[in-house]
C-alpha cells in the first residue's frame, strides 16, 4: 500500500529512521493524517467510488486543513510534513518523493495546472499556480511564487521564484540545503522599526 511507503518516507525525513519508535512519532504527527485521508481518496477513486472518495476528500479538508483535489495524483512516498494550509488543484500530476510544507498552494491558471516531476521539496508557504512544470530533484524555497518552468536539480526562492542554486545530477533533495532555499526571502524581508 502507498500509505506504508509514505510513512516510512516522512519517518525517515523527520526523524532520520524508521525505527518503531520514529514510525510511531510520524503516525502522531498531523500531516500524517492528511497523506492518509488522500491515500484513502485516491484508493476509492481508483475503485470508482466517487461518493466515498468525496467523503475522504471531505475529511481532510475538515479535520486536517489540507485541500486536496480528488483528482490530484500524487507517486510513491509522498510526504505532508504539515497539512495546515495545503491547496493542490484536482488536475495536477506529481511523481514520486513529493516533500510538502504547510500552506503549500498548487493550483491551476487558465484550467492548466503545474506538472511535478519526482523527488521535489516545496518550502512552507511556496505558491506553484499555472502550467509550470518542476523538474525532479528541485527545491523551491518558503514563500517563494513559481509562475515559470524550474530545471531539474535547481533551487529557486523569492518572489517570483529565481534560480539560487543549480545542484549536481547525483545530489538528492537534504534537509540542510532547504534551509538555503529561504535565504532570499529572509534577506528581503523590509524592516520593521520598533
Amino acid at each position: 500500500m502507498k500509505f506504508w511507503e509514505d510513512l516510512k518516507a516522512k519517518s525517515e525525513w523527520c526523524y532520520g529512521s524508521v525505527t518503531a519508535r520514529s514510525l510511531l512519532k510520524t503516525c502522531l504527527t498531523d500531516g500524517t493524517m492528511a497523506m492518509l485521508w488522500y491515500r484513502l481518496m485516491q484508493w476509492a477513486s481508483a475503485w470508482k467510488l466517487a461518493p466515498l472518495a468525496m467523503i475522504f476528500n471531505k475529511c481532510n479538508a475538515i479535520f486536517c486543513q489540507c485541500i486536496i483535489g480528488r483528482g490530484a495524483d500524487f507517486g510513491r512516498r509522498l510526504v505532508i510534513i504539515h497539512s495546515q494550509g495545503i491547496v493542490i488543484n484536482g488536475s495536477v500530476k506529481a511523481g514520486d518523493d513529493i516533500k510538502l510544507e504547510h500552506q503549500v498552494t498548487i493550483g491551476a491558471e487558465r484550467n492548466t495546472s503545474p506538472r511535478l516531476g519526482s523527488d521535489i521539496f516545496i518550502g512552507a508557504g511556496a505558491k506553484v499556480i499555472g502550467a509550470v512544470e518542476i523538474g525532479s530533484h528541485s527545491k523551491i524555497g518558503a514563500n517563494a511564487v513559481v509562475v515559470k518552468d524550474v530545471a531539474a536539480h535547481t533551487t529557486v526562492g523569492g518572489i517570483p521564484a529565481k534560480v539560487i542554486k543549480v545542484h549536481q545530477e547525483t545530489e538528492p533533495v537534504s534537509r540542510p540545503e532547504i534551509n538555503q532555499a529561504e535565504l532570499p526571502y529572509k534577506q528581503h524581508q523590509p524592516k520593521v522599526a520598533p
